[in-house]
C-alpha cells in the first residue's frame, strides 16, 4: 500500500527553529524535517498509511507542540522523482 504524503509549513516563534525541528523529528511519520527561507521557517515531510494518520499527526500532535505560530499543510497528489523519471526513460535503452 502506498504512503499517504503531506508537507507541513510552519512559522515558529524567533530563535526555537531547531528546538521544534528536534521535536517534530520524534513524530511517527515525520521523515524529514527542513529549516527554510521565506514566509514559513520549517517544512516538515510527513509519510503515514492513511490519510486518517496524517489528520492525526497535524491536528493533534504537531498543533500541540510549543513555539508553532501557524502551520498550513500541503497533501501529495502524486510523487515525482528524478530517479523514476530516469527509470522511465532508460527503458529500451541497454
Amino acid at each position: 500500500m502506498a504512503a499517504v504524503t503531506a508537507l507541513v509549513l510552519m512559522e515558529i516563534e524567533r530563535g526555537k527553529v531547531d528546538a521544534v525541528a528536534q521535536e517534530l523529528l520524534k513524530l511517527d511519520g515525520v521523515s524529514e524535517v527542513f529549516s527554510v527561507a521565506g514566509q514559513y521557517d520549517v517544512v516538515a515531510l510527513l509519510r503515514t498509511p492513511t490519510n486518517e494518520q496524517i489528520a492525526d499527526l497535524v491536528t493533534a500532535r504537531i498543533r500541540d507542540l510549543p513555539y508553532i505560530i501557524k502551520t498550513q499543510t500541503l497533501m501529495a497528489f502524486k510523487t515525482f522523482s528524478r530517479e523514476d523519471m530516469d527509470r522511465m526513460f532508460s527503458i529500451g535503452n541497454e
